[in-house]
C-alpha cells in the first residue's frame, strides 16, 4: 500500500511539473492585447461601389465553382441585381485600410478601389467617410486615399528592411465583414517574387488572412506597420497558411509619389533577364548560382547607353547584392529615372563596375551583319543540324547573327541543354555565330567536361542555356 501511495505521490507531482512547465510556456508567449488596443483605431473598413456589366451565363465560372490554383488578390465582393438596368450590377468590394496621417491620408491596395466609382471609408467610430483616390500603382497593388477629416488616429510605420525571419506579426483587418479582426503569426520568409509581381520583394508569413483583409495592415510586437497584406495562396478560396505583404519601406515610397505627382515613376534599364542556374554560373565562371544574367539588351535603352552587354551578370546595384534575376526589377525600380547608378557586373569572368543612367519605366517596355549564304552543316559534336536565318526572322526578332536550329539529335549534348527545333543559336561560348559552318568549326574546337553558355532566340525572346560536352 505504502508503494502504491508513493507512486500516486510522485505522478501527482510529475503532472504539477508538467502544468507548471506548459504554464510558463504559455506566459512566454507574445502578449496582443495592448497592442491591439493601440493599434486597432488606425485600421479603416473600405467598400466601393461601382456598375460593372452582368456575365453571360457562358461568361467567367458559374456560382459554387472551385477557381484555378492562382495566387488571387482578395477582398470579398457583394452584389446587388440593379432591376432598372438589367445589363449592369451594382457592385461593393470589401477591403482593408490605415491610416497615416491626422489629416485624412491612408493606404489600402489597389485591387481594392480599383475601377470604383465611389468609395467609402469607416473609422473605428463608426462614422462613413467619402474618400478621393489621391493615385494608384498596380505595379504594387496601391492606392492612396484622402477623407475629409482631422486629428484621426495614425498608425505607426515600422522599418520593413529591420525585420527578420521567425519574428511575431499582427493583422488586424475585415475578413467576411467582420471589422477589426485580429490574426497572429511569424514571418515565414523576406524578399519572396511572385509570378507577375515584379517590384514587389514580399514578406510571406504564416498569418491567417482571408477576403476582406486585403489593403490591411501587418504589425510587428512594437505596434509598427511593416507592411500591408496582400495576396494569399490558396486552392480552396480561403487561408491555407501562405500569406503575403507589401513591405512598408515599398509603401511609404510609393504613397510619397503618389501624395506629390498621382503617379509613380521608375527606374529602367532596358534589357531582359534571365535566372543564373548551377550550369550556367560555371560556364561564365562563378563560383555558384548568383545574379542576374542579361539575355537581351535594348539597343537604344539605359543600359545599352552605360555600358551593359548581352552575357553579362548584374551582380550588385548600388552596394545591393543581385542573388536572384528577381532581386534586380525592385533594384532598379528604386533609382530616380535620370540617376546614375553603380553596377556591378561579371564580364568574360571579370568583375567591372559600371556607372548607368537609369530611365523611365515606360507605359509598355519592350525590347526590341555579316550574311554569308552557305549550304546547311552540322554541328556533329553538338548534335545539332542547323541552316542559315531567314531574312524575315533577322527582321521580325531583331536579330542581326544567328543560325536556325533544323533538327536536335536525341541524347545529343544540346538535347541535354534543352535546345529544340526552329531556335536561333546567336552566340557559343561567348562567341557570335554567323553561319552554319562557322557554327561547325566552333563547335569542333570546344573543351570537353565543362559547361559552355549558349545564347538563343526563342519564339522572339533571347534566353541562355548551359551545354556541356562529354566526350
Amino acid at each position: 500500500m505504502l508503494n502504491k501511495k508513493t507512486a500516486f505521490s510522485g505522478l501527482i507531482l510529475l503532472l504539477a511539473i508538467l502544468w507548471s512547465m506548459n504554464a510558463s510556456a504559455a506566459r512566454g508567449l507574445p502578449d496582443f492585447t495592448d497592442l491591439v488596443g493601440e493599434a486597432s483605431p488606425s485600421v479603416v473598413n473600405i467598400s466601393t461601389t461601382q456598375k460593372v456589366q452582368q456575365r453571360s451565363p457562358q461568361g467567367g465560372f458559374p456560382p459554387g465553382q472551385q477557381v484555378p490554383d492562382i495566387f488571387r488578390h482578395f477582398f470579398e465582393e457583394f452584389e446587388e441585381q440593379q432591376p432598372q438596368q438589367p445589363r449592369q450590377r451594382q457592385r461593393q468590394s470589401l477591403g482593408s485600410g490605415f491610416i497615416i496621417s491626422e489629416d485624412g491620408y491612408l493606404l489600402t491596395n489597389n485591387h481594392v478601389v480599383e475601377n470604383a466609382e465611389e468609395i467609402i471609408v469607416r473609422l473605428s467610430d463608426r462614422r462613413e467617410l467619402v474618400a478621393e483616390l489621391i493615385g494608384s500603382d498596380p505595379s504594387t497593388d496601391l492606392a492612396l486615399l484622402k477623407i475629409d477629416a482631422e486629428g484621426l488616429p495614425v498608425a505607426r510605420l515600422g522599418d520593413s528592411d529591420q525585420l527578420r525571419v521567425g519574428e511575431w506579426v499582427l493583422a488586424i483587418g475585415s475578413p467576411f465583414g467582420f471589422e477589426h479582426s485580429v490574426t497572429a503569426g511569424i514571418v515565414s520568409a523576406k524578399g519572396r517574387a511572385l509570378p507577375n509581381e515584379t517590384y514587389v520583394p514580399f514578406i510571406q508569413t504564416d498569418v491567417a488572412i482571408n477576403p476582406g483583409n486585403s489593403g490591411g495592415p501587418l504589425f510587428n510586437l512594437d505596434g509598427e506597420v511593416i507592411g500591408i497584406n496582400s495576396q494569399i495562396y490558396t486552392r480552396s478560396g480561403g487561408f491555407m497558411g501562405l500569406s503575403f505583404a507589401i513591405p512598408m519601406q515599398v509603401a511609404m515610397e510609393v504613397a510619397e509619389q503618389l501624395r506629390e505627382n498621382g503617379r509613380v515613376s521608375r527606374g529602367w534599364l532596358g534589357v531582359v533577364i534571365q535566372e543564373v542556374n548551377r550550369d550556367l554560373a560555371e560556364s561564365f565562371g562563378l563560383d555558384r548560382p548568383q545574379g542576374a544574367l542579361i539575355a537581351n539588351v535594348d539597343p537604344d535603352g539605359p543600359a545599352a547607353a552605360g555600358g551593359i552587354q548581352t552575357g553579362d551578370i548584374i551582380l550588385e546595384v548600388e552596394g545591393m547584392d543581385i542573388e536572384t534575376s528577381s532581386d534586380l526589377p525592385p533594384a532598379v525600380g528604386r533609382l530616380n529615372p535620370g540617376k546614375e547608378g553603380e553596377f556591378v557586373i561579371l564580364r568574360n569572368g571579370k568583375r567591372q563596375e559600371l556607372q548607368v543612367a537609369v530611365g523611365e519605366r515606360p507605359e509598355n517596355p519592350s525590347i526590341s551583319g555579316r550574311s554569308e549564304e552557305d549550304e546547311p552543316a552540322a554541328a556533329g559534336r553538338l548534335g545539332l543540324q542547323v541552316e542559315p536565318l531567314p531574312a524575315a526572322l533577322k527582321e521580325r526578332w531583331s536579330v542581326a547573327t544567328g543560325v536556325q536550329v533544323v533538327s536536335v539529335a536525341p541524347e545529343s549534348p544540346a538535347a541535354q541543354a534543352g535546345i529544340r527545333r526552329g531556335d536561333v543559336l546567336v552566340s557559343l561560348a561567348g562567341r557570335p555565330v554567323e553561319t552554319p559552318r562557322q557554327l561547325a568549326e566552333l563547335a569542333a574546337d570546344l573543351p570537353s567536361g565543362q559547361s559552355l553558355a549558349v545564347r538563343l532566340v526563342r519564339q522572339g525572346n533571347p534566353l541562355f542555356v548551359a551545354l556541356r560536352i562529354t566526350e
